[in-house]
């Protein structure tokens, strides 16, 4: 009967080890477990880490490569303009040039002007005098002198070609002439270029040709007188060209050498 409460507590004893035990196994599986999660939770931060580091490093390279192609394509951009301001900068050298040049041209117009003027008055005054009136009108005409120079010299230019345009044409026109004896009449003039130069009464019966070494009107014959009558017709195209004998104004020598 004594040893019945020994083993009995000797048996709770050995229950309480055994619950002790078994407890302990069960701290250390949950020691066990948060640490599982904890290092879980850390491999999922590290992997974080990572995949925001390659998301950055991603935006960096096509950032990097934006730039780059930015980079290439300033630098084409700069070639090009480089190549204009130096195409710009010739273009601004040679304008100078030119106005520089223009100065000088502008400086000596009223010269040229003059000497072209004198020269012209002095052709058309020494020349046949057909049309005395209107070609000088031409050298000079009224509204010329609010024109610049340059314009002037234009129209000087212009004169000149009709003069010499004068020397190719057969011509007729009706006028008014005055001989020095007796009132002005109407006649009917012909001018064959510049070395014949005539004139008709409406009748026939009466005509001259211009001498230029008299400076004076001298009578034709009746044989003339219808030859100039031909002329005229050729000239207003009623009759075909044909060959005219006619005295001319000018000698031969004048023909030959032309007018200075």
């Amino acid at each position: 009967m004594l040893k019945r409460p020994f083993f009995a507590l000797h048996g709770g004893w050995l229950a309480g080890l055994l619950v002790s035990g078994t407890l302990m196994a069960s701290d250390e599986t949950m020691d066990q477990a948060a640490q599982s999660v904890e290092a879980q939770q850390a491999q999922s931060a590290l992997q974080q880490q990572i995949d925001e580091a390659d998301d950055a490093t991603r935006s960096a390279i096509e950032e990097l490569r934006r730039l780059e192609r930015e980079t290439r394509q300033m630098k084409a951009s700069n070639a090009a303009l480089s190549g204009r301001l130096a195409s710009e900068a010739e273009r601004q050298l040679r304008l100078g040039e030119a106005l520089d040049t223009l100065s000088d041209t502008r400086a000596s117009l009223p010269a040229v002007e003059q000497d072209m003027t004198e020269q012209l008055i002095s052709w058309i005054e020494s020349d046949l005098p057909f049309l005395k009136d209107e070609r000088l009108a031409r050298v000079r005409p009224t509204e010329q002198q609010s024109l610049e120079s340059a314009a002037r010299i234009a129209n000087l230019l212009e004169a000149w070609r009709a003069e010499l345009a004068y020397g190719r044409e057969v011509d007729s026109w009706r006028g008014r002439l005055q001989l020095a004896a007796g009132n002005p009449r109407e006649v009917e003039y012909l001018r064959i270029g510049r070395i014949g130069f005539y004139y008709l009464t409406p009748d026939g019966r009466e005509g001259g040709v211009w001498d230029k070494a008299s400076g004076e009107w001298q009578p034709l014959d009746e044989r003339a007188r219808r030859q100039v009558r031909n002329g005229l017709r050729i000239a207003d195209d009623q009759r075909t060209p044909e060959l005219l004998r006619l005295p001319l104004s000018i000698t031969a020598d004048e023909h030959t050498g032309g007018q200075q």
